[in-house]
């Protein structure tokens, strides 16, 4: 909390912690480390990767114009920042939803999911190739352990999963692609209100693939009572409550403090994966997913004023807002 106006600053050595907003945090991870074992048992009844996208899109987007709507009067923004929240989820987030929900059909939710984690490692790659960071011995520590880390993962073996080169490919072509999103709604997307923002994201999103399921005739949506709890699960346990819980506890924590915990999400798949469906990582897996989520928390780590900033009254950073929908 910022000092009062005519005191003097002091310095705490031991802040307090906003237990809430921690909590907060590590309910929006575990609602989206849940999103891969609804999509496996979704997948069980017979629903299409294109259908489901669309579903989940088209239904987020009702209920984050609704969120928005409830918190005030809707505003939209300049017609530029419009349609590039619009593209975001369109191009960058279809993209990534679309790899990750495939990757997820072919191999093991566990492994998708340490393997989509190395997404933070590709930032730092790309944002020190855009001079938007500098490297400092913290970050090339981590930057090694996520890439000793994924090698474990892709080498380790061990396990008792399916484990293909194109689930593979499109595991790592989602954290790149999810990579990209991050950078530019870095750079393109002002502090809109996060929830307007989502609402654009997810409306984007969802033209995308209702076009799709069009066009291939791939939008099935005669679903049973199980598959639309698979989709009600995913909209609302994956997509709407961790969105609004990782806002809440953003507010309270700061930027940091939020994508640390945020490592708590590949967790909660890998130990649902296994408990649910006998999922296990080899040893060597098992090792590298520590390693990946130990170079997260490192390339997460900020030197104790940005969470301070962070504080501030407005909305959110785009980079700290960008993964809502991860």
């Amino acid at each position: 909390m910022a000092a009062a106006i005519g005191s003097r600053p002091t310095t705490n050595p031991h802040p307090r912690v906003d237990r809430r907003g921690v909590a907060l945090c590590l309910v929006s991870a575990f609602g989206f480390g849940c999103m891969a074992i609804f999509a496996k048992d979704a997948y069980k009844q017979d629903l299409g990767i294109t259908a489901l996208l669309a579903l989940r899109f088209g239904l987020a987007a009702l209920i984050f114009w609704a969120i928005a709507r409830l918190r005030g009067p809707i505003v939209l923004p300049p017609r530029r920042v419009l349609l590039a929240g619009l593209g975001l989820g369109a191009f960058g987030y279809a993209a990534q939803s679309g790899l990750f929900f495939g990757a997820v059909k072919r191999m093991d939710a566990s492994t998708t999911s340490l393997l989509l984690y190395t997404y933070p490692a590709i930032v730092f790659i790309a944002a020190l190739a855009l001079r938007r960071e500098r490297a400092d011995r913290r970050r090339l520590a981590a930057l090694a352990l996520a890439i000793a880390g994924t090698a474990l993962v892709l080498l380790g073996g061990g396990g008792s999963g399916s484990f293909e080169t194109v689930g593979v490919v499109m595991a790592l072509g989602a954290a790149v692609a999810y990579s990209t999103y991050i950078l530019v709604a870095d750079s393109v997307v002002p502090k809109l209100d996060p929830f307007l923002l989502s609402a654009l994201i997810a409306t984007g999103g969802a033209a995308t693939f209702w076009l799709a399921g069009v066009l291939d005739g791939g939008l099935d949506v005669s679903l049973s009572a199980h598959g639309w709890l698979d989709i009600a699960g995913i909209v609302l346990v994956s997509t709407i409550l961790p969105v609004s819980a990782f806002l809440a506890g953003l507010k309270r924590v700061g930027p940091s403090t939020a994508s640390i915990l945020s490592c708590f999400e590949p967790v909660v798949t890998v130990s649902l994966a296994m408990a649910l469906y006998g999922e296990r990582l080899g040893p060597g897996q098992l090792a590298g997913g520590v390693l990946v989520l130990a170079a997260v928390i490192l390339l997460q780590a900020k030197v104790r004023s940005d969470d301070a900033s962070a504080h501030a009254p407005g909305p959110a950073p785009a980079r700290a807002i960008a993964r809502e929908l991860a």
